[in-house]
């Protein structure tokens, strides 16, 4: 059985992705999980918002396999650490199983594959799931945004560093700034060898004026449109090259079948082919399948484009 923690957007969408699969599953509110008998689940989704390394750390240790969407900065690197009763465990952790981090993983291990070798890579998202990735939105632009420059991490003032980036229609070009985002610390868990790393978020004057402000306007219950731009740089042939993708859909879909299609896959390998090795692990990593992943997730309906032209 796999249960999905959350009823919001993400986690509803995630539940129906999986029942069409065929798996039988159980959703119910964070709060309500603690009632679930772990003996009998294979796969846990943590699909709600606010900490999930308390519940990941509890269904690890009753020997279930563990799916986080979770975003936010300080309960990434709370996952982080479980690596340890991961492997204890015997069982696995996928980390930031979202649209950003997750699917921004996925594309850098598809783009990598276009190049020769890749030292760099830029990310920009735009749009919310729903009202708590709202709320997660505006506080990103309040924090200290991480980025990874030559060897060491860099901490710039979240809401700065300006960039116009263009995503997919129908969303096209956005200003982007630096944010508190936990995809630089999950690319470089996944890609070690990256030289550079730098994540930014679509914002209006507004956001960025009000971001250490408590929220002026209720968040949309039914989420955004949302996009993602994945910008990976390095070389062929000897040449400087970049290759760019992205996509642009409903973020609580993108979000919703981006984790379904990893329990889906941890479940079935688990059943059917290799086992993915335990331990933490953030999408992009050569342990997982990233490319059956990313097909399985475009079957769902989430389209990806490519950028072709001159930079």
């Amino acid at each position: 059985m796999i249960v999905v923690a959350g009823t919001g957007l993400v986690g509803t969408h995630a539940a129906e992705q999986l029942r069409r699969r065929g798996h039988e599953v159980r959703s119910v509110s964070h709060k309500t999980v603690n009632e679930i008998d772990p003996t009998l689940v294979e796969v846990v989704l943590l699909a709600h918002g606010g900490d999930h390394a308390r519940l990941a750390r509890r269904f690890l240790e009753a020997d279930c396999h563990v799916v986080s969407v979770s975003d936010e900065t300080k309960d990434v690197l709370a996952l982080l650490d479980l690596n340890g009763d991961a492997l204890a465990a015997g069982r696995t952790l996928v980390l930031g199983a979202a649209c950003s981090p997750g699917l921004s993983g996925l594309l850098v291990s598809y783009l990598s594959k276009k190049l020769d070798d890749t030292d760099e890579v830029h990310i920009a998202v735009h749009g919310t799931g729903g009202p708590e990735c709202a709320r997660q939105h505006h506080d990103v632009l309040s924090g200290t945004a991480l980025g990874w420059h030559e060897d060491d991490w860099l901490r710039r003032p979240a809401g700065s560093g300006r960039e116009l980036c263009w995503f997919p229609d129908p969303i096209g070009s956005r200003d982007c700034y630096r944010a508190d985002l936990a995809d630089p610390l999950l690319i470089k868990h996944a890609f070690p060898h990256l030289a550079r790393i730098s994540a930014r978020t679509s914002a209006t004057r507004r956001d960025r004026l009000t971001a250490r402000l408590p929220m002026l306007t209720p968040p949309r219950v039914q989420g955004d449109m949302g996009a993602l731009r994945v910008e990976v740089r390095g070389s062929r042939n000897g040449e400087r090259a970049v290759e760019v993708a992205g996509t642009a859909h409903p973020m609580a879909q993108i979000a919703g079948s981006v984790a379904a299609s990893v329990a889906h896959e941890l479940r079935r390998q688990a059943h059917f082919g290799t086992p993915v090795p335990p331990g933490a692990r953030a999408l992009g990593d050569n342990t997982l399948p990233n490319d059956a992943l990313l097909d399985d997730i475009m079957q769902a309906g989430v389209r990806i484009q490519s950028f072709y032209g001159v930079q």
